[in-house]
């Protein structure tokens, strides 16, 4: 049989218009110090640069989460089944954390919980550093190598668009090949903050064995309904519909709906709520494609869905993750809320509600784009 490759890929996903943009085909190309593919334009699919060099080893294809040519292998791996029985996933226990530095607090969308961990792992040398995306302005963030406390502080906000982790995970951690200018950082062990459809990617690349997986040591997932996509025409239609001006954002949030903290020089900050249905012009549309709400294939997943005000609720998933996580509660790191069964209960049936929303507009939209 012929092995599928880019042009395959193109065909069946880019075309389709179900393409992610994780960047994973980008990342894990094996001729990537070629610059066979790689993204043209923002906010479009990876496109070929350099068609005559490719090598048709199909490794982007098999990585890429739209052809789910591993689920088998990565659902064996992570211990899961089908989503009818594991609407959030296979789990070990759910909690209600915030940190105890006031710091990621303060700064955090949440309850600062995620940069309280990577810290603690920086700082206890577990990891060399960690891929984050940082804020450039609403909805819009880059991707940025994080090795201290105050890389992290910069980074903190919530990630509403695909910003290309894995792209930044090529480049630094090949770095010998690639971009020698990132020589300075010399690191072995990465942790990465992502998407679903991100981690999907990398989960695949590591069942392959494709380099350089071996440098990721944790996956810390982000809950992920959908992403938004806002060029100049969305801006300008968004500020009219909802009457809110982009440059007065201060921060956004992610709960049962999207939350808004805008300035307002005469009476202070205002919160403003907007459902996720309001926002259905704004989302990419390969979004309707994915089914994972909760990040399934992290180590440990995140998100404020389920918790109070500045508490992030954590699902925590793998033998790493739960190691993780209980050195960092152990070392008074982060604090949780004391959750009794019918608690934990309730979280548990508002999350596997918004994963079953998910998974439904998934299986309408295939059953309409076929």
């Amino acid at each position: 049989m012929t092995t599928k490759n880019f042009e395959d890929l193109i065909k069946e996903v880019h075309d389709k218009g179900i393409c992610q943009e994780c960047g994973g085909c980008v990342s894990f190309c094996s001729s990537a110090k070629y610059d066979i593919i790689g993204f043209k334009d923002p906010d479009t699919p990876p496109v070929y640069l350099h068609k005559d060099q490719c090598l048709e080893c199909g490794i982007c294809y098999m990585i890429c989460p739209q052809t789910h040519i591993l689920d088998n292998e990565l659902n064996k791996t992570y211990k899961f089944t089908n989503y009818d029985s594991m609407p959030i996933g296979n789990f070990d226990n759910i909690y209600s954390c915030q940190a105890t530095d006031k710091d990621f607090l303060e700064h955090g969308t949440d309850g600062g919980v995620v940069n309280s961990i990577l810290n603690f792992m920086i700082e206890k040398k577990l990891i060399d550093g960690a891929i984050v995306s940082k804020t450039k302005a609403a909805f819009s963030r880059e991707a940025s190598y994080a090795k201290s406390k105050a890389d992290l502080l910069q980074s903190s906000g919530t990630i509403l668009d695909v910003s290309p982790q894995l792209d930044v995970v090529h480049k630094i951690s090949t770095y010998t090949h690639s971009i020698p200018g990132l020589n300075r950082y010399k690191f072995k062990k990465l942790a990465v903050i992502g998407t679903p459809c991100q981690f999907n990617s990398i989960r695949c690349m590591q069942d392959l064995g494709v380099t350089p997986s071996e440098n990721i040591e944790i996956c810390l997932g982000l809950f992920c309904y959908e992403n938004f996509l806002f060029g100049k025409s969305q801006i300008e239609r968004f500020e009219k519909d909802f009457k809110i001006q982009f440059s007065d954002i201060k921060k956004i949030n992610i709960k049962e709906d999207v939350i808004f903290k805008i300035k307002d020089d005469g009476n202070g900050d205002k919160i403003i709520h907007i459902p996720f249905n309001h926002l259905k012009n704004y989302m990419r549309p390969a979004c309707n494609a994915c089914n994972d709400f909760t990040n399934i294939y992290a180590d440990i997943s995140f998100g404020g869905l389920g918790s109070a005000d500045k508490y992030t609720t954590v699902i925590t998933r793998t033998e790493k993750g739960k190691k993780i996580f209980s050195q960092v509660l152990d070392a008074g790191i982060i604090k949780c809320a004391d959750l009794d069964s019918s608690k934990k209960k309730a979280m548990i049936e508002l999350i596997t509600q918004f994963s079953q929303s998910k998974i439904k507009r998934k299986e309408a939209f295939m059953k309409n784009l076929k």
